[in-house]
């Protein structure tokens, strides 16, 4: 099996899970947030959606830019699910091009013509497509919690659902 093989198996089964967790968002909830520092709702939910596609655009290219992240917004919460289905149909789409010795590879950041940051390609994978995702899924569950909105089983059992029951 390639390495890209368990990267895309993990990928789709947290793709299930994410989509669970997407589909509690209230609407009428897009501008709330926990804290004056923290994204809103939509904002988070919105990265959340779209994080294994965006990370894959990078991970495509050898080197990038540092880019400035800027948070966008969704008008509504219909949105969240065609924005995770598409990533992760370009994740799928660009992470099956690569094989063992493109994923060993080495990936930069650069800026202003200097290195900030260099790593395996896997390991920007491992670290930001998946970590970096699962990370921000764990705030959005978070935020629902606080929101009274009923959180769905993610690795076992939340306080609001059982699925093993």
């Amino acid at each position: 099996m390639a390495m890209i093989d368990s990267f895309l198996q993990e990928l789709e089964h947290e793709a299930k899970t994410t989509r669970r967790v997407l589909e509690r968002v209230p609407d009428h909830q897009l501008g709330w947030r926990p804290h004056p520092k923290s994204r809103t709702l939509g904002e988070l939910a919105l990265h959340v959606a779209g994080t294994p596609g965006e990370v894959a655009k990078l991970a495509a290219q050898s080197e990038i830019q540092a880019p400035d992240f800027k948070d966008a917004v969704p008008a509504s919460a219909a949105e969240l699910i065609p924005a995770l289905e598409k990533s992760v149909a370009t994740a799928r789409q660009l992470l099956g091009k690569m094989d063992d010795a493109t994923l060993n590879g080495t990936w930069r950041v650069k800026r202003n013509g200097q290195e900030v940051l260099s790593m395996p390609r896997a390991s920007l994978l491992r670290s930001i497509m998946l970590n970096h995702w699962y990370h921000h899924r764990g705030q959005l569950s978070v935020y629902l919690r606080e929101l009274g909105v009923p959180v769905p089983s993610i690795y076992g059992p939340s306080a609001d659902e059982n699925p093993f029951s």
